[in-house]
């Protein structure tokens, strides 16, 4: 028991078993020469001695190799600490559900397993039990169907934290920290960076190994009669537990890495397209441009309105074109967004997007109606926000344009108010909808419902200005029902002073 408490000691202050290289004792085999000690000493005692032993340890193998592996690290992997937190990984409501019917069926079969296939010495029917029902929330659908909700996302790194780290640390503990629970907690902490963002699972299962191995030496010295097997060598566990640790911390750092450059190259092709197409759309401004000029000298007023008609209109087209490929840009800009803390009046917002949202038709525009039940401010960046509202206009006329030809007055309704501190914008349109296994999943960067005519990074993007502002987006919808779109923002100030905002590129 007592290396077994030292062992997760060590672990509970440092996971680097490099830093223990100088507390590495002999082997109690190994032959001591006794005339040598005191000349050691006397060595250890001098400043050239003292010198010496550092600058040999400085050149120790291990050492110079893991400075080497700090040193070849790319720089740009210091940008994944500045990216978003994904609480979940790879969400979407079958995931969770099947975690919820592992977790539910899994825990009752390893007691089983450990109690009698295989026993070993300490088991819990009590504690096993009560993992197992960590799994039931994630069973049910107000929970597994919405992984993207903030409340499912604390619910979800509370459920891990706590059967991951803690359970498995703790039984480690109470098993006297013996092989076979070696071995499981070392493939817990890789699952772990499996299943949440590398930074969670980083923090938490250090954590978690300092929490449960403390309760499980406690609750160890206060079962009487009940004696434990002691890990016979504690560095060899160190080193497999580091292992694991950096093992999974390197495969949560490379999927992220992935991640990043795949939106980085979603922001490069996209550039490219941009400058591809630019070219055409300034010729066709330019003719335009000549027909307003031709139907301004024409002697024939029905010639000269049609002409002026044909130029408003490709005039408009490439207004549209611009707006939209200027917006997806910013869209691919995902881990690039810059923090602002302007006070904005969400009625001004929306109101300034909606008159320079760039329409196709007087119809499109027509068919937008804006309510404000009550105007409130809130603290974040008016360019990105003004994105924000401009990409949930495009995907709600977009959906109207498949549902169907006609467009009536309110087919798009923009409404802002509050409750108490709580703000809200919401966007609804009379659309196709949306089915519940793409709501779980539209605000994934890359993940798109309509078809695959778009590139899926539009609703990330607003998901991300939201949280960036103390905030979160909401859908609700059904098939050939619509799709609402709800903006949850912390209210500054309840009557905002109107004031222009500062836009920020």
């Amino acid at each position: 028991m007592g290396a077994g408490r030292k062992n997760s000691t060590i672990l509970g202050v440092t996971c680097l078993p490099l830093l223990r290289l100088n507390h590495v004792r002999p082997h109690p085999q190994a032959p001591v020469n006794p005339q040598a000690e005191p000349t050691a000493r006397a060595a250890r005692g001098s400043p050239t001695g003292a010198s010496n032993a550092l600058g040999a340890w400085l050149r120790h193998p291990l050492l110079l190799a893991a400075q080497a592996i700090v040193r070849s690290v790319p720089a740009r992997w210091a940008t994944l600490l500045q990216t978003p937190i994904e609480s979940i990984l790879h969400p979407s409501p079958r995931r969770l559900k099947l975690l919820g019917a592992f977790t539910l069926i899994g825990h009752p079969l390893f007691y089983w397993i450990w109690h009698d296939l295989l026993p070993q010495p300490y088991e819990n029917l009590g504690a096993r039990l009560a993992m197992a029902a960590l799994g039931i929330p994630l069973l049910l659908d107000g929970v597994a169907q919405r992984p993207q909700s903030t409340r499912t996302q604390r619910l979800y790194n509370l459920i891990c934290f706590i059967q991951l780290p803690v359970f498995f640390c703790w039984m480690y503990a109470m098993n006297g920290y013996n092989g076979v629970w070696l071995a499981s907690v070392a493939a817990m902490v890789v699952i772990y960076f499996h299943l949440t963002d590398w930074r969670i699972a980083a923090v938490a299962s250090i954590a978690g190994f300092a929490l449960g191995t403390t309760l499980g030496d406690w609750q160890a010295i206060a079962l009487e009669g009940h004696t434990l097997t002691p890990l016979p060598v504690a560095n060899s566990a160190t080193v497999v537990l580091a292992f694991a640790w950096f093992a999974g911390l390197m495969l949560g750092l490379s999927g992220a890495n992935l991640r990043r450059e795949r939106l980085e190259h979603a922001l490069a092709t996209i550039g490219i397209m941009a400058h591809e197409l630019r070219t055409p759309l300034s010729t066709a401004a330019l003719i335009g441009d000549a027909l307003r000029q031709e139907s301004a000298r024409q002697s024939d007023p029905a010639r000269a309105a049609q002409l002026d008609k044909l130029a408003q209109r490709l005039l408009a087209l490439v207004r549209s074109m611009n707006h939209h490929i200027d917006l997806q840009i910013a869209n691919a800009r995902l881990l690039q967004l810059p923090n602002y803390a302007d006070l904005l009046s969400a009625q001004a917002l929306v109101t300034e997007a909606v008159i320079a949202y760039p329409y196709r038709t007087q119809r499109e525009r027509e068919c937008v109606e804006v309510v404000i039940h009550g105007d409130f401010s809130f603290r974040g960046s008016h360019a990105q926000f003004l994105r924000v509202i401009d990409n949930l206009l495009q995907n709600a006329l977009r959906s109207l344009q498949v549902a169907s030809s006609v467009l009536s007055k309110g087919d798009i309704r923009i409404e802002v108010g509050h409750r108490g501190r709580e703000g809200r914008i919401s966007v609804s349109d009379r659309g196709i909808g949306i089915d519940a296994a793409a709501q779980a999943r539209i605000f994934e960067p890359f993940f798109s419902s309509d078809g695959g005519t778009g590139h899926g990074l539009g609703l990330a993007f607003c998901r991300r200005v939201l949280q960036a502002s103390g905030g979160s987006i909401r859908v609700k919808s059904a098939p050939a029902k619509g799709a609402t779109f709800t903006l949850v923002l912390p209210v500054e100030h309840d009557n905002p002073v109107d004031t222009p905002p500062n836009p920020h590129p």
